[in-house]
């Protein structure tokens, strides 16, 4: 059970969850892929709206943390971004998704002793057995329904469910439905 502690970086999963989200939804038709889109951007306005009631900006990060954060945060978009140029100049771009997931997940681990969360390592390692997994669909199919679609979506939803479990949204949610 939560106590009364604010979380470090409240609207970080959100709004990872939103970019994931986001990258599911362009991988399907437009007709659906724009519904679904909506519908993932209301559930990250409304987790933010949530949390930003709930906790403000949140509690400040440890001396030092925030430029370890933002060494993490830029060593992780510069490896996403190399390694996508790199698969798609090589005729392997269908797991240029796949493989930034898997890298997301690697980046929560030392994330999460820096916050001293453990959902975000579990995030961390289900996201990278949702790469590795993304990886094979995309070997093994045709299109990016499976390598883009089913592991932006996924990741999305995963990042949101951690967001609320970590921020005690669920415990709350959970406290209303009993009563």
């Amino acid at each position: 059970m939560r106590g009364p502690v604010e979380p470090h970086l409240p609207y970080l999963e959100p709004i990872v969850g939103g970019a994931w989200w986001t990258v599911g939804a362009a991988a399907l038709d437009s007709g659906a892929g724009t519904v679904i889109l909506a519908a993932g951007l209301g559930v990250t306005g409304g987790l933010i709206v949530a949390l930003r009631s709930r906790y403000g900006t949140g509690s400040p990060l440890p001396p030092g943390g925030r430029g370890r954060f933002l060494r993490l945060l830029g060593i992780t978009v510069a490896l996403v971004a190399v390694a996508g140029t790199v698969l798609g100049s090589t005729g392997l771009g269908e797991l240029a998704v796949p493989a930034a997931c898997a890298m997301v997940g690697v980046a929560l681990v030392p994330l999460s002793s820096q916050l001293d969360e453990r959902s975000l390592l579990a995030v961390g390692g289900a996201l990278m057995v949702l790469g590795a997994a993304g990886a094979l669909f995309a070997l093994d199919s045709v299109g990016n329904t499976y390598s883009q679609g089913l592991v932006g979506m996924v990741a999305g939803a995963l990042l949101w469910v951690a967001a609320a479990h970590r921020t005690g949204l669920l415990t709350e949610a959970r406290g209303r439905v009993r009563r």
